[in-house]
């Protein structure tokens, strides 16, 4: 008898039928997915953190494109799966979004990028379950110590890696910076009560104070604070010449337009500014009050390196992020895209890179060269981390015709002398 729903096909014949194209996929399924890599990312692209993550589609893009045609690996050919995550700048989605890809996308590895409030919990939740993790951006006593690393102990960490600048690279470079100008050297520090704010002022004032600095700091402060009087009244009792501070933007926003209507801003000579003061959306919307902030940068286009796995320079990646997007470059490309390029090369130099403990022995063992410069796990400061360098910048304005407001030009270089020196750092003047 047959069955008007079938076409003909008798109810036995279709049971057949499907029985043995159910198997012949089972069959294909495992070879499929032993030949494909899924790798993770996850960035904030939107919310108060986006300027980190405003780039990184382009720099997807990129690597996607230099991809396309897969990865050999030990004489083998893999496809390569990249599963995009945007956190909205959240910590608890941040967490949720790395679970998912790991229970249900299945992936192989975990790339996450910028800041502790995306990189922690992402990182938490691959120890957790045993996914090799890499990540940056952010500095890594916040990352290592943060996460409950003790001082002394051997690394409670298996499975995550994390390489970039520390305290340690701040203060060389906030020496070097500072030192550029004839200060009082009274620092006014507004460090946050957050993961970044915390490690900062337990490891960088100390230094700082060692070489002669003297730290003027009125406590931490919350995010989100919209009266920073107090702060700003204190900054000029004391007489403080050089602001440095760790905010969010739109906390940096607060405190310098406040700064500026109680006059702080012209007793000032330096105003260095991390987190807030790396893209120039955030400069750019202080107006007149953003001309000579000084900053500092994990990547810049002048950085002397190519990408191992697009194969393009600096100013390559910069131009072509500007021609597609209409708006200025800014660090998180190269950084991003270093990311990439040090994930990639713990994936070919793995015995078997669909075996976890493999990718996690290979990022243990990690030595190369990204556009952002040397990542090297086997000689940083603890285990699990790689020690990278912080450039000191500033933004000044653009010359006359230029298609931007600010130029981001090159101070200091002392924690990477391969990196050019471009510019005399200016003094800030409101």
């Amino acid at each position: 008898m047959t069955n008007i729903f079938t076409g003909g096909v008798t109810r036995r014949q279709l049971m057949v039928t499907t029985g043995a194209a159910a198997a012949a996929m089972t069959f294909m399924r495992p070879a499929w997915a032993a030949d494909t890599l899924k790798v993770g990312f996850i960035s904030p692209r939107t919310g108060p953190l986006a300027g980190f993550g405003e780039t990184d589609g382009y720099v997807l893009e990129v690597v996607r494109k230099a991809i396309a045609g897969g990865i050999e690996i030990a004489g083998k050919k893999y496809a390569v799966e990249i599963i995009d995550q945007d956190t909205q700048s959240d910590p608890s989605r941040a967490g949720q979004l790395a679970k998912d890809l790991i229970n249900n996308k299945g992936i192989d590895m975990m790339l996450v990028i910028s800041t502790p409030e995306t990189i922690n919990p992402v990182s938490d939740a691959c120890e957790a379950a045993g996914i090799p993790c890499l990540s940056t951006v952010m500095p890594w006593q916040a990352w290592y110590f943060g996460r409950g690393a003790k001082p002394g102990e051997p690394s409670p960490f298996k499975w995550t890696y994390h390489f970039g600048f520390g305290v340690e690279e701040f203060h060389k470079t906030y020496v070097s910076q500072w030192n550029l100008i004839q200060t009082n050297k009274k620092v006014g520090v507004m460090y946050p009560n957050d993961a970044d704010g915390n490690a900062i002022r337990a490891n960088l004032a100390p230094l700082l104070q060692k070489d002669g600095f003297t730290i003027v700091d009125p406590g931490a402060y919350e995010t989100g604070t919209t009266d920073f009087s107090s702060q700003i009244a204190l900054f000029k009792r004391e007489g403080v010449e050089i602001i440095n501070t760790f905010p969010i933007p739109p906390d940096f926003a607060t405190f310098w337009r406040q700064a500026a209507q109680q006059g702080l801003h012209r007793k000032v000579k330096i105003v260095q500014v991390a987190k807030t003061g790396l893209f120039p959306s955030t400069i750019e919307a202080l107006g007149p009050l953003g001309v000579n902030i000084a900053s500092a940068a994990y990547w810049h286009k002048d950085f002397p390196y190519k990408s191992s796995i697009a194969g393009i320079s600096g100013p390559e990646l910069a131009d072509g992020y500007e021609k597609a997007s209409g708006k200025q470059w800014t660090q998180q490309l190269g950084a991003t895209l270093s990311l990439f390029d040090a994930g990639f090369e713990a994936l070919k130099k793995a015995s078997d890179p669909k075996s976890k403990d493999a990718v996690a022995k290979s990022l243990s063992t990690l030595s190369t060269v990204t556009i952002g410069g040397k990542v090297d796990f086997t000689s940083g400061p603890v285990s699990n981390v790689s020690p990278g360098p912080i450039i000191g910048t500033q933004w000044v304005k653009a010359p006359e015709g230029s298609r931007f407001k600010f130029d981001y030009v090159l101070t200091e270089n002392v924690t990477d002398p391969n990196v050019p020196v471009r510019a005399k750092l200016l003094p800030y003047s409101g």
